[in-house]
Order: C-alpha cells, then sequence, then structure tokens
C-alpha cells in the first residue's frame, strides 16, 4: 500500500512567460500610429502609464491580450473543474489513463470555514466547531482510503488505468499546466478572488481562491502597471 499524503495548500509556479506593461502599449498604439508603433517596442512603460489606465477603465480589452503566462498549478480536482470553466486559456493535465496516480489528497485545514450560512446567491461561510472540523477530516480521509485501496486492487487485478481511476474522488491532488494572457487572467481574478472595492463582489470557493493569489502575486511582478490599473479600474477585466 502506498503512503497517503494529506495537503491542504495549493502550488502555483509562472513557468514560463511573455508578458510586460510594454507589450501592451505597443499594441494599443498601432490603432493610431500604425508602423510608428514599433518604435514602443522596448521603451519605458512608466511613461505611458496613463495610457494603460485608460485602456483599463474604458474597458479596451485587446492591447492586453497580446502577452502570455504559464503556470504550473498542484490541487485538488475540484478546483481544477472550477478552474476549466474559464473558457480563456489553454490547459494541459496529467492523465490518470497514462500514468498511475499517486495518493496525495486534499484535507482541509483549521482556518478553513466549514459553515455555509444563508441561501444559495446570498451566503456567508463562517468557522466550524473543533468537532465539525474532527468530523470533516475524519470522513474525508477514511473516504480516500477506502478508494484508494479499491484503485490498487482493480491496478493489481490487471484492469486498465482508465477503468481503474474512476473509484477516485475529486479530492485527489492533479496538476497541469494553464497559459492564459493578462485580460483572460483578470478576468478569472475578478471572479475567484474575494476583495474589498471590488466593483462586483464575487464569492469564490476558498481552495480556487488560494490559487488565483498566488497567481496573482506573479502578475503584480510582471505587469505593475497593469495590475495597479486592473486595481483602479475596481477589479473589473477591460
Amino acid at each position: 500500500m502506498h503512503e497517503m499524503i494529506y495537503r491542504s495548500d495549493m502550488t502555483v509556479e509562472l513557468v514560463k512567460s511573455s508578458a510586460s506593461d510594454a507589450d501592451v502599449i505597443w499594441a494599443a498604439r498601432v490603432s493610431t500610429a500604425g508602423e510608428q508603433s514599433l518604435e514602443e517596442v522596448g521603451e519605458d512603460p512608466a511613461r505611458s502609464a496613463g495610457l494603460i489606465n485608460y485602456l483599463a477603465r474604458e474597458r479596451h480589452g485587446s492591447p492586453f491580450e497580446h502577452t502570455s503566462m504559464t503556470f504550473f498549478v498542484s490541487a485538488p480536482i475540484f478546483v481544477f473543474r472550477e478552474f476549466m470553466r474559464h473558457r480563456i486559456a489553454s490547459y494541459n493535465e496529467e492523465s490518470g489513463r497514462y500514468r498511475e496516480l499517486k495518493p496525495v489528497f486534499y484535507v482541509p485545514d483549521r482556518n478553513r470555514k466549514l459553515i455555509q450560512v444563508g441561501k444559495t446567491g446570498a451566503y456567508t461561510f463562517e468557522d466550524g466547531t473543533e468537532e465539525q472540523f474532527k468530523i470533516s477530516v475524519d470522513a474525508m480521509k477514511q473516504s480516500y482510503e477506502v478508494a484508494y485501496q479499491s484503485y490498487q486492487k482493480m491496478l493489481e487485478a490487471g484492469v486498465a488505468r482508465e477503468v481503474a481511476r474512476t473509484v477516485l474522488p475529486v479530492g485527489l491532488y492533479s496538476s497541469m499546466y494553464v497559459t492564459m494572457n493578462a485580460r483572460a487572467l483578470m478576468n478569472f481574478l475578478s471572479l475567484r478572488t474575494a476583495r474589498e472595492g471590488s466593483h462586483f463582489p464575487s464569492y469564490p470557493q476558498r481552495e480556487i481562491e488560494m490559487v488565483a493569489e498566488k497567481m496573482e502575486a506573479e502578475f503584480a511582478k510582471l505587469m505593475p502597471l497593469t495590475y495597479g490599473a486592473f486595481e483602479k479600474s475596481g477589479r473589473i477585466a477591460p
């Protein structure tokens, strides 16, 4: 029996990028300067910060699309299923058809709020009791152990991986590469993070918000002027 591994954290790594504030500027300038916009390539974008703010404020989004960021993400499958509802990115996820899946499973940490108060569309989450936390973690671990034992039993009997994987729960960790441009990322962040000052409040599940927060930190370092404009505009994607 493989050793069971339980995690509460999310992994996000910026693997590669072609994304800078300067990319937004030359892409925008072509509409008024034509081929002279090539002169903006390699120029200091700080002198055109006002243009970036204007584009974000007025929601002229296409110049922000001339960028690319690729992230490696390790998170539970239920996070990926929410993530892939955003059809504004390219995804490649590890496959349970082609490799034996490792017994790495999600359990909440003690800071995870457990109690939903209110109706769908108008609810908040509150802390659970120690008993509720223990019941939740114990139930998850018991379910995971049974599921993974069943998975291993099927594999040992010669059952194909693509069949055996059907017994595994969505709390299993998976990994993927996701590639998106800055406009798409701002759209993702506007929906998957809860921030005061957002023009349109969002109520994301905490686990996908944990992924979004780490992606946001990388975005802010790569494109500080664009990120600042995103914040000033109330976190609305242009």
